[in-house]
């Protein structure tokens, strides 16, 4: 019988030390499913039509399995190419704006389309008023327009976004196609940057970045597909001085 009751304490003890260090030695930024980078204040998210109807208000409040990290900023898909809209950037856009949460819009940049077009597309969707965040150009392919069209069409597109709205727009691209189709370009390399570069701890690259995309597989309570997930670089004051005044 001491046998046995030694027995039990002794795994009892094992299992105790398991336990505690498995909560010592495990990420702690192991938040909302993934792991977060270490040294940022300010989190946020981009979606579309594919993570469908979202509660804004709920997402406010949501700290995930960390209460000092939650949701400041989101940027919404509101255009691609000459014509499309996504569905659900109005209702995305007007619930949002019912939050704290700082909201910015992006286009979906199609090469082989009128730049111009393209542009005129989203100024007709978009409305930026105080404290939005900058508009934003997502630009991820080359096309069969070749890289030096590619440039020459996305500065007639960030140029007349900033002539209409008054603000530096801001390029998304993934880290590769920047350093590979971009960076060369003196004009180009003077707008603001967000990067996707995932799985990273930390994020390389030869430019300065505002936004970094680091996991697309983010997930959140309430939206059934998976959410990208990123960071901005700086305090939030540095943050609310980019918004529209």
């Amino acid at each position: 019988m001491r046998y046995q009751t030694t027995r039990k304490l002794f795994w009892g003890i094992i299992f105790l030390l398991i336990v505690v260090l498995y909560f010592i030695l495990s990420p702690k930024h192991k938040i909302f499913g993934i792991s977060m980078p270490d040294g940022y204040e300010l989190h946020g998210i981009d979606v579309s039509r594919y993570q469908s109807v979202i509660d804004w208000k709920y997402l406010e409040s949501f700290t995930g399995d960390n209460k000092d990290v939650k949701i400041s900023f989101a940027f919404i898909k509101a255009t691609e190419g000459r014509s499309i809209q996504d569905p659900l950037f109005k209702t995305n856009w007007e619930n949002i704006a019912q939050t704290g949460i700082i909201r910015g819009a992006y286009h979906y940049f199609i090469p082989t389309r009128s730049a111009l077009e393209q542009a005129q597309n989203f100024i007709a969707n978009v409305e930026l008023v105080k404290g939005d965040l900058p508009p934003v150009l997502d630009i991820e392919k080359v096309g069969r327009t070749g890289a030096a069209k590619l440039r020459e069409n996305l500065k007639i597109w960030l140029n007349e976004v900033e002539k209409h709205y008054g603000m530096t727009p801001i390029i998304y691209s993934y880290i590769d196609f920047y350093e590979k189709y971009l960076i060369a370009d003196e004009d180009l390399r003077k707008y603001p940057l967000w990067i996707a570069h995932y799985n990273k701890k930390k994020i390389e690259v030869e430019e300065s970045w505002l936004f970094w995309q680091h996991s697309d597989k983010g997930e959140i309570p309430g939206i059934n597909e998976k959410v990208d997930f990123n960071v901005f670089n700086g305090n939030i004051d540095k943050l609310k001085s980019l918004c529209k005044k």
